[in-house]
Parts: C-alpha cells; sequence; structure tokens
C-alpha cells in the first residue's frame, strides 16, 4: 500500500494529541505533480507596468498568464492543470539565456525584481501551484564580482575557481583551459570562457554557494531548484563528470537545502545515460532527467520503434527508487518534440497525432512529468538554442503572437498564425487539448501518478502497452506506434472485452487508428 510518512505522522501526532511540527507538511508534494518549463523571456510580456511592451517576457506577464497554466478550480477545464513550475535562470546576468550569473541575489532587471518573484511565488500558491527556479552552482560568469577578485593570486577568492599553471588533461572536449594575461595563470571553464567554473572544493565558496540557495527558500519563498550542470560540479582530473566528489558535494547541500525547507525539491541536470543518473538518487537529488527515456519516446514514435520504448521503460523503472526522475519530450538545449516528428512525416498533420501519442506515453508513465512551454501547442524549433527558445505563441497575430504589445526580443517561428494557444484552444482535437486531457487525467488516477509499471507483451511489433497499478485500481495503456490501424491482438486479455475507456483516439479501444492510443480500466 502506498502512502505518504508524513501524513502518518500528522495523523500520529494529531492522535497523541502533539503540536504537528510545520517542517513534516507534505515534504514529497513533487511526487505528484506536473511541472511546465518556463523561459520567462519568451513566454509573456507584461501589459502594465515598467516593463510593459518591452518585447522581453517577464515576471509580471507570467503572472497574469496563470490562469492559462492552473486556475486554481479543479472542475474547470481549459487550463492546462500543471502543478509546478520550473523557472530557467532568471538571477542578474549579461546573456539571454542567463546561465552566466553576475548576482545571485537579485533578479535579472529585464524580468522584474524579487518582489515581482514574490508575487509571482503567492499568486501560483493561490492556485496550488510550485515555483522552482534554475540555481547555476558549477559555474558563474567572468564579469561576477567573485571572478574579478579571483584574477589577482592575491586574492581570497581566487581559490574560488579552478586556476592552474598550465592546463591539466581532461576527458572532455574543446577549449576548457583560459589564460589570464595578466597572471599568466589558467583558469578552467567547462562550457565557455565567459563562464569560469566555481572551486566548490574551497569552503567558503560552497558556503556561499548554501547562503545564496537558502536564501531563495526563505526569503524569496522558491519551492525547490533545478540544479544547472550538475553532473560537473568537481572534477577529479581528467575526469569532468559524475565524479564521486560531486556526488558527496551534492548530497551535503541537500542536506543542507532539506534543512532550510524540508518541502525543498531538488532536480538535477545529469546528462548522461540511465545507470550514472540513479547513482545520485535519493541521497543526491531528489530526482534527476531522464534523458534515455525522452530520447526512446519521441524517437521511437517517430521511428514506429515500440519495442525501443518498451525496453527504456522496464530499464528506467529497475534503476531508480519509484518514481524518483522526471519524465520529458524535449528541453530548452533539444530540438522541439513536433520538429524532431515532422522530420520522420509525410506531412504536419501525422507529425501532431504522434505528438499526440508521445505525450500520452510520457504522461502515463511514472515518474515526474516535466512540460517544455510551447510542446503542448506542437511549438517547432531546431539549433541553434534561440531558435528552440523562441515567444510563445498566444494567437495568431504573426507579428507578435499576442506575446507582446511591442517588438518581440526574437521572432516568432513561422507557424505560429496556425499554431497558437488560441486556435488550439477551440479544437477538441488539438494538441493542447490532448494535454489538457491527459494532465487531469493523471490528476484524478492514483495508478498514473503513483502506479507500479509493467510492459505487457502484445505479439505485435507495433503496439507498445502498459500496465499502471496501485491500489483499488488499476489501468492499462495502449500505443500503436504505427501508420497502420491496429486490432485488438490475439491472446491480448490484458483488457476485458467491454473495458471503461478513460481516454483513447477509439471509444471502444481497438482497433487503434495510426498512432492511436488508448487509455483504460479493468
Amino acid at each position: 500500500m502506498a502512502w505518504h510518512g508524513t501524513i502518518n505522522c500528522t495523523m500520529l501526532c494529531s492522535v497523541l494529541g502533539m503540536a504537528v511540527p510545520p517542517a513534516v507538511a507534505q515534504t514529497e508534494w513533487w511526487r505528484d505533480a506536473v511541472f511546465y518549463e518556463v523561459f520567462v523571456r519568451s513566454f509573456a510580456d507584461s501589459t502594465e507596468g515598467p516593463l510593459a511592451g518591452d518585447g522581453v517576457g517577464d515576471l509580471r506577464g507570467l503572472t497574469d498568464r496563470l490562469d492559462y497554466l492552473n486556475d486554481g478550480d479543479p472542475s474547470t477545464s481549459q487550463d492546462l492543470g500543471v502543478t509546478a513550475l520550473w523557472l530557467m535562470p532568471i538571477c542578474q546576468s549579461p546573456s539571454y539565456h542567463g546561465y552566466d550569473v553576475t548576482d545571485y541575489r537579485r533578479v535579472d532587471d529585464e524580468y522584474g525584481t524579487n518582489e515581482d518573484f514574490i508575487e509571482l511565488v503567492e499568486a501560483a500558491h493561490d492556485r496550488g501551484v510550485r515555483v522552482i527556479v534554475d540555481m547555476v552552482l558549477n559555474h558563474t560568469s567572468d564579469r561576477h564580482p567573485w571572478f574579478r577578485e579571483s584574477l589577482d593570486p592575491a586574492s581570497p577568492r581566487h581559490d574560488w575557481y579552478v586556476w592552474s599553471p598550465e592546463p591539466i588533461r581532461a576527458d572532455w572536449g574543446g577549449e576548457l583551459w583560459h589564460k589570464d594575461p595578466k597572471s599568466g595563470l589558467y583558469y578552467f571553464a567547462l562550457f565557455w570562457r565567459g563562464m569560469p567554473d566555481l572551486n566548490l572544493r574551497n569552503e567558503a565558496a560552497t558556503a556561499e554557494v548554501h547562503h545564496i540557495s537558502t536564501f531563495w527558500l526563505r526569503d524569496l519563498h522558491a519551492d525547490g531548484f533545478r540544479l544547472d550542470a550538475a553532473r560537473h560540479l568537481i572534477e577529479h582530473w581528467p575526469s569532468v563528470e559524475n565524479t564521486d566528489e560531486t556526488l558527496a558535494w551534492l548530497r551535503d547541500y541537500r542536506a543542507d537545502m532539506k534543512r532550510a525547507d524540508p518541502e525543498a525539491f531538488l532536480i538535477g541536470e545529469v546528462w548522461s545515460g540511465t545507470d550514472q543518473i540513479a547513482r545520485y538518487i535519493p541521497e543526491s537529488l531528489d530526482a534527476g532527467f531522464e534523458f534515455d527515456l525522452a530520447f526512446a519516446i519521441v524517437e521511437g514514435v517517430r521511428d514506429g520503434d515500440a519495442a525501443r520504448i518498451g525496453r527504456a521503460i522496464e530499464h528506467v523503472a529497475s534503476a531508480y527508487p519509484p518514481g524518483q526522475y522526471a519524465t520529458f519530450l524535449a528541453n530548452h538545449d533539444m530540438p522541439r518534440t513536433m520538429t524532431t516528428l515532422i522530420a520522420g512525416s509525410k506531412d504536419r498533420a501525422e507529425a501532431a497525432a504522434k505528438a499526440k501519442l508521445a505525450a500520452t506515453i510520457q504522461l502515463t508513465l511514472p515518474g515526474i512529468p516535466f512540460i517544455y512551454y510551447g510542446e503542448e501547442i506542437g511549438m517547432t524549433g531546431s539549433k541553434p538554442d534561440p531558435e528552440i527558445r523562441t515567444p510563445m505563441q498566444w494567437t495568431g497575430d504573426g507579428a507578435t503572437g499576442g506575446f507582446t504589445s511591442g517588438t518581440p526580443w526574437h521572432a516568432l517561428q513561422t507557424d505560429s498564425a496556425d499554431v497558437n494557444v488560441e486556435k488550439e484552444s477551440g479544437d477538441a482535437d488539438s494538441i493542447l487539448c490532448r494535454y489538457r486531457d491527459l494532465v487531469r487525467l493523471r490528476r484524478d488516477h492514483d495508478a498514473l501518478r503513483r502506479g507500479e509499471v509493467r510492459v505487457l507483451e502484445t505479439g505485435n511489433p507495433s503496439l507498445l502497452a502498459i500496465e499502471r497499478h496501485a491500489e483499488h485500481e488499476t489501468v492499462v495503456v495502449i500505443f500503436n506506434c504505427s501508420g497502420m490501424p491496429v486490432e485488438r491482438p490475439e491472446g491480448f486479455d490484458a483488457i476485458p472485452s467491454a473495458p471503461v475507456v478513460l481516454l483513447g483516439d477509439n471509444p471502444r479501444g481497438f482497433p487503434l487508428p495510426p498512432w492511436g492510443s488508448a487509455i483504460l480500466t479493468r
């Protein structure tokens, strides 16, 4: 039987007449959450206030659009229904993406103020929505005052960064060491010279990182962090990823964040294979993003490879503690799902059917679902990075897409007149409506949120079937990963002859249309 330890503790305290410690309330809220990843710059420009109409999305604009994400009323169906947000970096930074931070304690001027962030969190919490932020701990901007001070070898902050008289060999491609012409020393910067790596072996640097993170939890009321580049925190030359020292550092960091806020959620970007990511869970991180599974779902749907998806599901389920991984289809570093699927389809309609299938697979699997903004309407985009972070397409206005009253910071995708929230909200067969239905279905069924998963044998290479089981409930989900209708397989007894169809592309379950799916109870 699944149970929440915190709820049992609360009940016990009540029975014994003891005061309930505030720290015990729902410390694992994230197990039931559906997250939405937001690039604030591209989501919504505010309509009032000092930043209104400047063509850059901001925190007030996001607050104004919260009803699209979750209006706070479970009985309505026009909102997406997500229950948590992940905001990409919002600290002071000289770059559009924000991953080179110059001030960790202040919201970027283009996005608003610390007070705007607090107001966003309060408005989100009123709707039952949590908010986590990107915390960039591996590196800073080379314009950060810490790094400026570190350029002096005599400075107490010199050792806050990784310096060497000569470049040290690393198992990583590219130019990693950069010479300071004044001192003649080399500093290590894994991603590019403008983002020097912090030396987290330095106790003072680590202490300051802890203080900054605690500030976001306690003073700004964030609900947790997505930890950028989590696999790269501490090098053990020549290795610069997934070192034992990195896992140990994260264990201490996680413990300290839980002391600051027992409900804080820590999820890491460990862009590695499943077995490597699993090393971090649960002591070093609460969860990690499942990259292998993401690729298996999207590419498996594109290629009609149901078996690949099934193998990935089984491997992931066996690798982690139950549910302690994040499922996703695309993010800010990857081509958008629709772009990948269009490349393997005869037309956009076929790609849209595949996109709905991929979403159905993701949102009926165990784990913590993350949806990248715009995926729910089938936005397109491929590398370079700015092209997969373009403004949200709210309306069919090709110039601004309802994103701003000014000139957008970046041009919208060329398909925005046909791919937008306004148009898809009125189409029951749209990708957006499928996402809305799936998020609600997941909310309403314990088996889909917390249930065990089992891949079922179908005898058909085009057919993937999974069983989700929780106490008092079993749900079977069937996916047709081919371009041909599929009849009920002979001998397939996972569902009765008259199942209850919760959601599907055929109300009877079978035959499943091309790239169709059916979610049933038995």
